[in-house]
């Protein structure tokens, strides 16, 4: 498959989850939340730290490979990330999710931990994929932190991606990290978004308390109210950027969607609540003939529920799943 692909059917919100607060909180509760059989692996990365990986049995080593990566103080367990696994299996493919470092239940080895703009690790693991089969078609899927990190690794990648995957999807990714900040500093229901990612993110930074205090302002951290307020505390420092502005300017993978060469779906939500629908790229989407944009006035964030409250349907991860399998199947 060369260029992009054909758009998927439009979503259709039902009455009982119109609003998108209802779509992002609803999907959350309303995925099976069932554990497939599951191989967890173990690999060492270039600076003596550890990814690990959760891998779904094979049925076919001449099967497509999909790498699954996840969202913001999410892991490998999250629904959403087991349903996509389960619509990727039921099309033939296997899939790997990879857990982000200190993501996994265990806290990583490194002083640092993951972000935004961190495609060193997903890129090892492309190139552990590549180097046990060469010949099997490879694809991705990001939510959110997690798609925006996909999309900077092909986008940044001299090549476009071409070589390390053969396809892409990404659902509610914050293209463009200062507004998606924004976003989440106003009241009400924000406020709640926001405080439920604070309290995993400062459980991470006490859990290195002892070897963070050198590098970090930890009495600053327990005043931080707000994700920005974080990025310029801990991500910034830890990671080399001179504040969160700096931070957002280099990891929004708006920058990275013109140098995209690989097919690639873009799922979002014009009421997703994590990002202004003025800053969803549709101009750099439409100037790219290797991207497919499925924007969808309704959905919330990694929400798109749809069917009946006794029988709901996933449409992102349907229409991820779709899309690779057609994708990857047609390689060539």
């Amino acid at each position: 498959m060369s260029g992009a692909a054909r758009r998927p059917p439009a979503f259709q919100a039902p009455w009982w989850a119109r609003g998108p607060h209802a779509q992002t909180l609803l999907a959350r509760t309303l995925r099976p939340g069932e554990v497939p059989p599951l191989e967890r692996e173990r690999i060492e990365t270039v600076d003596r730290d550890f990814l690990d990986l959760d891998w779904t049995p094979e049925t076919d080593p001449t099967a497509p490979v999909v790498l699954v990566l996840h969202g913001l103080e999410g892991n490998s367990r999250r629904r959403y990330v087991l349903n996509a696994c389960r619509e990727l299996n039921a099309r033939g493919m296997r899939t790997v999710a990879m857990n982000f470092r200190g993501c996994s239940g265990e806290p990583n080895r490194a002083l640092t931990f993951y972000h935004s703009g961190e495609t060193r690790d997903p890129r090892a693991v492309v190139e552990t994929i590549r180097t046990r089969w060469p010949d099997r078609p490879l694809g991705a899927l990001g939510f959110s932190l997690g798609g925006n990190v996909l999309l900077k690794l092909l986008g940044d990648d001299p090549s476009g991606g071409r070589g390390l995957i053969d396809a892409a999807a990404a659902m509610s990714v914050p293209y463009d990290l200062a507004a998606g900040c924004g976003a989440l500093e106003g009241g009400g229901m924000a406020r709640v978004y926001t405080q439920y990612f604070l309290r995993s993110l400062k459980r991470k930074v006490d859990g290195k308390r002892s070897r963070l205090g050198g590098v970090v302002d930890l009495d600053r951290v327990a005043r931080v109210r707000s994700i920005r307020d974080f990025d310029d505390t801990v991500t910034a420092p830890l990671n080399g950027f001179e504040s969160a502005a700096d931070y957002y300017e280099r990891c929004s993978s708006v920058r990275a969607l013109a140098g995209i060469r690989v097919p690639t779906l873009l799922l979002h939500a014009v009421d997703d609540p994590f990002l202004p629908a003025s800053a969803i790229p549709r101009a750099e989407a439409e100037r790219n003939p290797h991207l497919t944009l499925a924007l969808e006035a309704r959905g919330g964030h990694v929400g798109f529920v749809g069917g009946s409250p006794g029988s709901p349907r996933f449409w992102g991860e349907i229409a991820a799943a779709d899309f690779l399998r057609d994708a990857l199947t047609s390689r060539g």
